[in-house]
């Protein structure tokens, strides 16, 4: 049985102009006191959205910022009508939508905990009944009596939560509320959904925590500009989505990376600026004397094509574009990496690793490959240059060059070494 459909549901919101409302002869004419809007004076946050969820089931609905999703969650609930399109719920919906939603600050909290459960379909007696195990599970013994002015945002989510979990609900509507709490309360969240699924409750998440989503979730439904974009299996709509964010993510800071480095790479021969005295101190910028040029940087991923984006263990490829004006036989290429911070995480060059040898002439490419890039999820920077032997540098680009590194572990540091837990003795599996 079907317990939430969305048939066709459209929704636009008028944009903000000095002229509200049209004349009161074009109110007569169109029978309209707002009068009709055309499409500029509007914004179409959803757009023909179907989906069903059904009974028992547990649905993750995920998407960029700015993408619709907490618009159809409110539109779910109630709050707010579809411009276009049919809802359909049933049974008893809870909806924790919005931090501190439905709480009135200057009231204690027992008395927002009555007002609530009560708007949410309990009875006074029934609301009592279960005050305690709210308040226990929101951790607020000592607050309760206290306005709910004084509350941080944690505690306003607890409240909230412990409120609509306890009203028993059918549906339960949940909007990112989970990325406020500690790790402990959301411990005692996912065993709460947990609970909910075993008594073939529905809940419907907005989240983006991806991992929560194909741990947790039945299915998945990716939002994109007011769209469905995908929907099914929580593994595949989540790697579609991530795929989707990581092409995006390698237009942007490849267009950062031309605005940043544009002007330099097209800077005349001669238009060095003096190399600073220490290197990993030096802010981003470019200098040497030109004899030999990088005139273009590509990086690649484990597919060979260019892009800023790679995974956690694969390969990565930076390529150097190089002009020599003369014939030059001292020279050496260069790669740094740094964090974001500027932490220096690993830095080597041509004459550490044996030297290229020969004289370099005209133009040609210098690839530099890496077999496992072992950095965990992040943003980086690159250096790369080619200077002489004794570091004169020819051309050396300073943090001019970005990539980021995703990963779907959570580990911390900088490096993630290949590794492996073993168990012995009582332990052993």
């Amino acid at each position: 049985m079907t317990a939430i459909e969305v048939r066709g549901v459209s929704k636009s919101y008028r944009r903000y102009t000095r002229q509200r409302f049209g004349t009161l002869k074009s109110a007569l004419l169109t029978g309209s006191l707002g009068g009709s809007l055309r499409p500029e004076q509007s914004r179409e946050v959803l757009h023909d959205v179907s989906f069903e969820v059904p009974r028992g089931r547990t649905m993750g609905l995920i998407g960029r910022n700015g993408s619709g999703k907490s618009t159809l969650l409110k539109l779910i609930a109630g709050i707010g009508r579809p411009t276009a399109g049919a809802i359909r719920v049933e049974g008893r919906v809870s909806a924790l939508i919005e931090l501190g939603a439905g709480f009135h600050p200057e009231i204690s909290g027992r008395e927002n905990v009555f007002i609530n459960g009560m708007m949410l379909g309990l009875s006074r007696k029934e609301v009592a009944e279960r005050f305690d195990d709210m308040v226990a599970f929101a951790e607020l013994e000592e607050f309760i009596d206290a306005p709910v002015k004084t509350y941080s945002s944690g505690m306003y989510v607890r409240l909230g939560f412990a409120v609509a979990i306890h009203v028993n609900p059918d549906v339960l509507l949940v909007d990112e509320v989970l990325a406020v709490g500690d790790e402990a309360f959301t411990h005692r969240c996912l065993d709460k959904f947990a609970e909910l699924r075993r008594h073939g409750k529905t809940v419907l998440l907005v989240t983006h925590a991806l991992d929560l989503v194909t741990r947790f979730c039945d299915e998945a439904l990716w939002l994109d500009d007011g769209r469905v974009r995908e929907q099914g299996d929580p593994k595949r709509v989540v790697d579609a989505y991530l795929l989707d964010v990581s092409a995006a993510d390698a237009r942007a800071l490849a267009e950062a990376d031309r605005r940043a480095a544009g002007s330099s790479l097209s800077a005349p021969r001669g238009a060095a600026g003096e190399p600073p005295g220490d290197m990993f101190q030096a802010s981003e910028g470019r200098w040497g004397s030109r004899e030999v040029e990088i005139v273009s940087v590509r990086l690649a991923g484990a597919d060979g094509t260019e892009t800023q984006v790679v995974r956690t263990g694969e390969p990565l490829t930076v390529t150097l574009g190089v002009r020599a004006h003369a014939p030059v036989t001292d020279v050496v290429f260069g790669v740094g990496i740094f964090s974001a911070d500027g932490t220096c995480c690993f830095g080597t060059n041509t004459s550490i690793d044996g030297g290229l040898g020969g004289t370099l002439s005209g133009e040609g490419e210098v690839t530099f490959a890496v077999e496992r890039l072992d950095l965990i999820a992040g943003a980086y920077k690159l250096d790369v240059a080619v200077h002489r032997e004794d570091g004169a540098p020819y051309d050396y680009h300073r943090l001019l060059h970005s990539f980021r590194v995703t990963s779907d572990r959570r580990d911390v540091g900088l490096f993630r070494p290949p590794h492996r837990w073993r168990f012995a003795g009582a332990t052993s599996r």
